[in-house]
């Protein structure tokens, strides 16, 4: 019983699936309406939807970093307003300051009303092409403070009481270069519309008494799972570091994250006290994003068939001092802050991987990505913005029982960011592509090698072209794991129409960039698990016949000898070397 309620475990099944279901429809709604190939294609956006205190029901997670983003700043909407919260109200959000994680992630929230009151919220955030600040894409590294960076938006409503502001609504999108993004941030409300409706479906079949009281059952029985993943950790403290490098004013410059782990009867605790101050460049974090950081790398070591709302994250406690690399202090430049999450993940990992080394993977290949700006002459000088997610993909790390994924992309993204299609990245900008491919020995060897990198070559096209180039993938390759080997390391470069070759930095701005350069990239694989000379013969054979690793290292790192003229393991030279 749950007050007056008999609580139908089959219901809560059956409610939980629903709400799953419905964020799903709006992720639906969101591919299909929206323009840019940011999230179109690529889907770097979430949905979720909430309940009526901004406690988490359920959501997609096209990009997790982002879908632990939205409660926070649902509850902070919630005190912001408080009762002047209405029917047909429409919130726009993106403040860093305010809980936000970075301020290209734009969202939406809409409240949802059942005989007048308020049960629900239905929300959506997504990565929008341009928001305003010095430099149009948003990535700005020569930044030192926000309003270089970005358009701030904190709680504002674009639609009162069913009405649109339009006086709001001009002064938004008046600060904003591209006419594309006022168009994708319709997408997003209509994405909501779509999750209100589903809710209130769920409202006028069961009741509001019913639906309160399985969801909190829903949240309980979810929390006690989380109790039990978090159990089968020895209770004790483990502590792990990483390094995140140059902070985009300073050549040379390294910064330390620290974390120390806690596991204590059910509940896990995080603190990055001693982690290093912040930059002071855009190489920040906010709590925000570093703590979705830091739930979505846990819980790539528990059960995966959790579901995902309120009770998954109560027994999960998070420190992040202010003033921190991973947590900066207002007025700070935070748009690097989302990609801190690889240094991030690589503490933690480093932390729990001597403890539970059969669920944490090796290393992911850590990210160097570039967004290119300009004119297009074919479309009468239209803008265009396009971030390279192809060339940024590189492989995750193995794990226990498995190679790692190839091509998956940043462990933010956790395999969520897609590949634009070929023929939409040359229709969407002037540029040519020339080749995307896997890349041959970018994994680390392993008893479960890496996820391989990708290599990307384009032309650039197009007029006042500008590069920017993000990350720090070119210091410290993918490590391995429990005897297993490193990936490789990334590189951007420029083969200008001259012939003169310039490598970018990884936090670069390369302006008038004249078309005919060609962009080369290259990104690496992910770290291996185990000892290579453990991996059986005929799946090292298996990667040398596709072509992913060579005769070469399949001989140095995996101790296999193959014959190049019949294909096949030459047994006797195998057991030798392997011995």
């Amino acid at each position: 019983m749950s007050g007056n309620v008999t609580i139908d475990k089959v219901l809560v099944s059956i409610l939980q699936r629903r709400l799953k279901s419905i964020t799903e429809e709006m992720s639906i709604a969101m591919t299909r309406t929206t323009r840019s190939p940011i999230l179109c294609e690529a889907k770097d956006f979430v949905t979720g939807l909430y309940d009526a205190r901004g406690n988490m029901l359920e959501q997609t997670e096209n990009l997790p970093i982002l879908a632990f983003s939205l409660a926070p700043v649902c509850k902070y909407i919630i005190e912001y307003y408080g009762d002047d919260i209405h029917p047909g109200d429409v919130i726009f959000h993106n403040d860093v300051f305010s809980m936000g994680n970075q301020n290209n992630d734009v969202a939406v929230y809409k409240p949802i009303f059942f005989d007048g009151e308020l049960v629900a919220w239905a929300a959506c955030k997504g990565h929008q092409a341009d928001i305003g600040g010095a430099v149009q894409g948003g990535y700005n590294p020569q930044a030192t403070e926000v309003w270089q960076e970005a358009l701030r938006i904190p709680p504002i409503k674009v639609y009162e009481k069913g009405r649109r502001r339009k006086d709001v609504w001009d002064l938004i999108f008046a600060n904003i270069r591209l006419d594309i993004v006022e168009e994708d941030m319709r997408a997003e409300i209509g994405s909501c519309v779509v999750g209100e409706r589903g809710m209130l479906k769920i409202l006028e079949r069961y009741g509001r008494e019913v639906f309160e009281a399985h969801k909190e059952h829903l949240f309980d029985a979810t929390e006690s799972m989380m109790r039990q993943e978090i159990r089968t950790i020895p209770d004790g403290v483990y502590r792990g570091e990483s390094k995140a490098y140059y902070d985009g004013q300073n050549p040379g410059s390294e910064y330390t994250i620290r974390v120390a782990i806690t596991v204590e009867d059910g509940r896990i605790r995080f603190d990055y006290t001693g982690t290093d101050p912040q930059t002071p460049g855009f190489v920040n974090g906010t709590f925000t994003s570093s703590a979705s950081a830091t739930i979505l790398t846990f819980l790539q070591m528990v059960n995966p068939d959790m579901p995902h709302n309120q009770g998954m994250i109560r027994p999960i406690e998070i420190t992040i001092p202010e003033g921190t690399i991973l947590n900066a202090a207002y007025p700070a430049a935070t748009t690097y802050g989302n990609h801190l999450c690889p240094n991030n993940a690589d503490a933690i990992m480093r932390a729990l991987g001597p403890v539970i080394p059969d669920r944490v993977t090796a290393e992911w290949n850590e990210l160097l990505c570039s967004l290119t700006t300009g004119k297009d002459p074919r479309k009468e000088g239209a803008p265009f913005v396009d971030i390279g997610f192809m060339g940024m993909k590189g492989g995750s790390g193995g794990i226990y029982g498995c190679d790692g994924y190839d091509h998956i992309g940043m462990i933010d993204a956790s395999g969520g960011v897609l590949d634009q299609d070929y023929e939409m990245f040359e229709q969407q900008t002037p540029h040519r592509l020339i080749r995307h491919e896997y890349w041959c020995d970018s994994a680390g060897a392993g008893r479960w090698r890496g996820g391989l990198g990708v290599v990307t070559e384009f032309e650039i096209g197009g007029e006042a072209v500008k590069l920017v180039t993000f990350g720090d993938g070119d210091v410290e390759p993918a490590r391995g794991a429990q005897g297993g080997k490193e990936g490789t390391l990334n590189v951007i470069r420029l083969r200008y129409p001259d012939g003169r070759w310039y490598t970018c930095t990884t936090k670069d701005m390369v302006a008038d960039v004249p078309a005919g350069t060609l962009y080369y990239q290259e990104a690496g694989g992910g770290g291996g698990w185990g000892d290579p000379r453990e991996r059986p013969a005929e799946k090292v054979l298996a990667d040398v016949r596709n072509g992913v690793v060579s005769l070469e290292r399949a001989r140095g790192d995996y101790g296999v000898v193959i014959d190049p003229e019949t294909w096949t393991v030459d047994e006797a030279a195998t057991a030798e070397l392997r011995s």
